[in-house]
C-alpha cells in the first residue's frame, strides 16, 4: 500500500519547520542587498553581526608570500579534533590574548566548522533530549535552534529587562540570584536542567561580565551539578580593557564541566571561513565532541592559513588589533550619534559590533506584535535592523543595530531610520523626529575613515562618544 503521508520524520519536520526571525531578515536582504553602484535603492543591513571594517588588513596579510603553501597532507584525512599544527597555534594563541593562567594545552581544544557547530554538539552531548539549559534573555538568537534542531534541548530563560532592581547598577543586568529563580522555576515545571550558558562578551547587549561575577556563576553552577558553556567570541573586540575570559580565571570550581567556545568570525573579521573551537578539559566530552567532528570538519587548508595569521603576534599586536579597534569605535561614534539625534536611548556598552537601542516609544502599543510591524515597516523603507524578538528580549520594542560597516552605510542607514520613523510619527500626528544640524551633526566620511589616530586621540574618541551624552539608563 502506498504511503503518501510525510516524506520526513517527525525530528526531520520540527527541523523543516523552524523558522528564525534573524534568519527571515537576512534571507529578506540578500534577495535586495543594498549596492551603491548598481543596487542603491536595496535593503540597507544593520541587522547580521559581521565586522566588514577590516577587509584591506585581512587580505593583505592573508596573501603574503607563503600563506597559501599546500602540503600534501593537507589534501588527506586528518585528525577530526584539528590539525596538530592548529590546534597547538590555537592553544598559543588564547593562552596569550585570554590571559590564561597557565599554558593552555592543544589536546583541549577541539575545532569545527563554526562556533554554530560546537554548540550544536556541545549540548546534544551534555543534554539529554526536553532537557534545559539557564541563558540569560536576551541572548543571541541561533542559541536556540543550535541546541533544539540538532539535541531537542530547550532553553531556560534567566528573564532580564531594562527595570532596575536595588542594588543594580544596569539594565538587563545578571545575578546569581535570577539564576536561581530560574532554576526553581523550571524545578517545578519538570525541566531537568543541565547547563548554564553564558555569552561574554554579550551579545546583544555589548556587556562585559566582571570577574567576580563570572566566579559567582561558575560556583552556582558547581553547586547544581550544571555544565558551563562560555561563548567569547567577541574576546577581542573590546574597547575598555575590561574583558575577563573565564581562561584567565586564578580557579575553576568544576574544570571539567566548564567549556569555553572561541572562534575566527567576529574577532578576525571572516564570518565566512567558518572556524570555530572549544576548549574542554573533559576527555568524555572530547570523546563525543569527536565523533560529531566527523560531520563538522574544518578543511585542512584553511587550518594551515589560519595556524599562519594567529601565530604572527607582530602584525595582530602593531597592525590588525589597533586597526580594528579604532575603525570599530569610529563607526560606533556615528550610529550611536545619530540615535541620539533622533532621541533613540541606546544602552551603553563594551564590546561587540552593535548597539542595543530602545525604539518603544514607536510602538503604537507595547506589544511583541507592535514591535514586529515595526520591523516590518522599517525593512519596508529598505533599512534591516534586528528585532529584540529575535533575541527572546522579555520587552518589547528593544533593537539591536550592527555599526562594524562603512561610514558611508551607517549614515544611509540613520538617514532612512529617520525617514521611517517620520513617516510613522506623521500617521500618528506626533512630531517627526529630525537629524540635529550644526556642530554635532554627523562628520562627513573624510573625518572618519582615517587610520592616522594616535593612541591619544583614539582614547580621546572613547571619552567624547555620544554614548556619553545619550540618554542611557
Amino acid at each position: 500500500m502506498e504511503n503518501k503521508g510525510s516524506l520526513l520524520s517527525s525530528r526531520g519536520a520540527r527541523i523543516a519547520g523552524y523558522e528564525g526571525i534573524l534568519g527571515k531578515g537576512f534571507d529578506m536582504y540578500v534577495k535586495d542587498p543594498y549596492e551603491q553602484d548598481t543596487n542603491p535603492q536595496g535593503i540597507l543591513n544593520l541587522g547580521t553581526s559581521e565586522n566588514k571594517l577590516c577587509y584591506d588588513i585581512i587580505h593583505g596579510r592573508l596573501t603574503r608570500p607563503g600563506m597559501n603553501s599546500l602540503a600534501p597532507h593537507l589534501l588527506q584525512y586528518s585528525n577530526v579534533q584539528g590539525l596538530e599544527s592548529f590546534r597547538e597555534e590555537i592553544a598559543k594563541f588564547l593562552t596569550e590574548y585570554a590571559r590564561a593562567q597557565n599554558p593552555l594545552d592543544p589536546e583541549h581544544v577541539v575545532v569545527m566548522n563554526g562556533c554554530c557547530s560546537v554548540l550544536a554538539s556541545l549540548t546534544a552531548v551534555l543534554c539529554d533530549s526536553e532537557d534545559g539549559y539557564l541563558i540569560p534573555t536576551p541572548y543571541y538568537g541561533s542559541v536556540y535552534p543550535d541546541s533544539w534542531l540538532y539535541g531537542k534541548v530547550r532553553p531556560v530563560h534567566v528573564q532580564l529587562d531594562s527595570k532596575m532592581s536595588d542594588g543594580e547598577s544596569r539594565p538587563f543586568m545578571l545575578t546569581v540570584k535570577k539564576l536561581e529563580d530560574a532554576m526553581t522555576e523550571a524545578s517545578k515545571q519538570g525541566i531537568r536542567v543541565r547547563a548554564l550558558i553564558l555569552i561574554n562578551p554579550h551579545n546583544p547587549l555589548g556587556d562585559i561580565y566582571p570577574a567576580h561575577l563570572l566566579k559567582e556563576c561558575l560556583d552556582f553552577a558547581h553547586r547544581y551539578g550544571l555544565h558551563v558553556i562560555i561563548d567569547e567570541i567577541y574576546m577581542l573586540s573590546v574597547y575598555d580593557g575590561t574583558f575577563a575570559s573565564v581562561h584567565s580565571l586564578d580557579r575553576l570550581p568544576d574544570p571539567e564541566r566548564t567549556h569555553i567556545i572561541w572562534g575566527f568570525s567576529k574577532d578576525f573579521a571572516m564570518c565566512g571561513i567558518r572556524v570555530g573551537t572549544v576548549y574542554t578539559q573533559s576527555q568524555e566530552v572530547r570523546k563525543a565532541l569527536n565523533q560529531l567532528a566527523c560531520f563538522h570538519g574544518c578543511a585542512g587548508p584553511v587550518q594551515q592559513v589560519l595556524s599562519h595569521l594567529i601565530w604572527d603576534q607582530e602584525w595582530i599586536n602593531n597592525t590588525f588589533l589597533p586597526a580594528n579597534r579604532r575603525r570599530l569605535l569610529k563607526s560606533r561614534s556615528i550610529l550611536v550619534n545619530g540615535l541620539q539625534k533622533l532621541n533613540i536611548p541606546v544602552l551603553k556598552s563594551s564590546a561587540g559590533l552593535f548597539v542595543w537601542a530602545d525604539f518603544r516609544k514607536f510602538l503604537k502599543t507595547q506589544t511583541f506584535e507592535a514591535e514586529m510591524d515595526l520591523w516590518w515597516k522599517l525593512i519596508h523603507e529598505k533599512v534591516y535592523i534586528s528585532p529584540g524578538q529575535a533575541f527572546y528580549c522579555s520587552e518589547p520594542g528593544w533593537f539591536r543595530l550592527v555599526f562594524s560597516d562603512t561610514v558611508n552605510k551607517i549614515q544611509l542607514g540613520i538617514e532612512r531610520l529617520q525617514q521611517a520613523l517620520g513617516m510613522l510619527a506623521a500617521c500618528d500626528g506626533e512630531d517627526i523626529p529630525t537629524l540635529v544640524s550644526g556642530e554635532d551633526s554627523m562628520p562627513e566620511p573624510e573625518n572618519i575613515d582615517s587610520d592616522s589616530d594616535t593612541s591619544d586621540e583614539l582614547k580621546d574618541l572613547a571619552d567624547t562618544t555620544q554614548l556619553k551624552k545619550i540618554a542611557v539608563y
